[in-house]
Order: C-alpha cells, then sequence, then structure tokens
C-alpha cells in the first residue's frame, strides 16, 4: 500500500503541460533531471500519458511503470495497469527507498492532489508560453515549502530559460 506520493512536472508560463498529447519544449538538462529523479522509482501515468511516449521510450527504462485507465481490458507490456488511483495506491507497494511518482497528465495529477497524498513535488517552470490544450491543476502552495533546485538559461540546446523547484508538504 502507497502512503505517500511525490509527483514531477514541467510547466510553461501559463501552466501549460501539453498540447495534442504531445510535448511542447525539447530541454534537455530538464528531460535528464526527470529521467536522473524518477530512475530506479515507481512512476505512474495515465493511458494517454504513456501513448503519449515515443514507443522505442516505453516502458520507461529503469522504473516500474503503472498505468491508470478506466478501460479494464487495456494491457501494456511491461507495465502494471489499474483502473483506479485508489485500486493503485491500495494494491503497490514500493521497495525501500523507493518512490510513487505522479508523470502525468493532467487528470492524473489532479486525482494525485486530490488524495491529501502528495509529499514532494518537483515543478519545472518554463518562462515561456507555447499555447498547451492542457494545464496542470491549480493547487494550495501555502501547505508546501519550495525550494529552488536548480535552474537553465538559453543556450544552444535550450530554447527557454527555466527553474526546477521542490515544493515539500508542511506538517
Amino acid at each position: 500500500m502507497i502512503t505517500a506520493l511525490s509527483l514531477i512536472v514541467a510547466v510553461d508560463a501559463a501552466n501549460g503541460i501539453g498540447k495534442n498529447n504531445g510535448l511542447m519544449w525539447n530541454l534537455p538538462a530538464d528531460m535528464q533531471f526527470f529521467k536522473e529523479t524518477t530512475k530506479g522509482h515507481v512512476v505512474i501515468m495515465g493511458r494517454k500519458n504513456y501513448d503519449s511516449i515515443p514507443e522505442k521510450y516505453r516502458p520507461l527504462a529503469g522504473r516500474t511503470n503503472v498505468i491508470l485507465s478506466r478501460n479494464t481490458v487495456f494491457e501494456a507490456p511491461g507495465c502494471l495497469v489499474f483502473s483506479s488511483i485508489e485500486d493503485c495506491l491500495a494494491n503497490l507497494s514500493l521497495a525501500a527507498g523507493q518512490q510513487a511518482f505522479i508523470i502525468g497528465g493532467a487528470q492524473i495529477y489532479e486525482l494525485a492532489l486530490n488524495t491529501g497524498l502528495v509529499e514532494n513535488m518537483f515543478i519545472t517552470h518554463i518562462d515561456k508560453t507555447y499555447g498547451a490544450d492542457t494545464f496542470f491543476p491549480d493547487f494550495n502552495q501555502n501547505k508546501y515549502e519550495k525550494t529552488i533546485l536548480f535552474e537553465q538559461s538559453i543556450n544552444e540546446k535550450h530554447e527557454a530559460s527555466f527553474k526546477v523547484y521542490q515544493y515539500t508538504k508542511k506538517h
């Protein structure tokens, strides 16, 4: 049973997280941060988010991939599938030192935030707007302590600057 969740997301200046079920930016340092932060852990995503991952990267290597889908016959090779977040949290167990990361999309982020179990959030704030059609849900920032982890300026590999913050739940 899972009693605490972590969450990782990148948002543009308008809180956008995607468009046409795809990633809107190419920011290698943020992608590397995502990979290093979630490696060895459990990643929980919605089916549409899973579908948006290029096939050659599915399932995400070095992580236990969990997909939430209302479709009870949905299967994905190398992944665990649950029909609800409650079912997932009740039936999944973590190894010592392992975290469960919510990695999207918008509906799954909202479901996770509504559980009250999100202890840590790693949010990349991108200093550019991309015309998203999907957005990260609002949350009560007063319940979290915000710490900057690193920042990246525009360069030949990064079309936008960004800052990565860790939000830790206050107790």
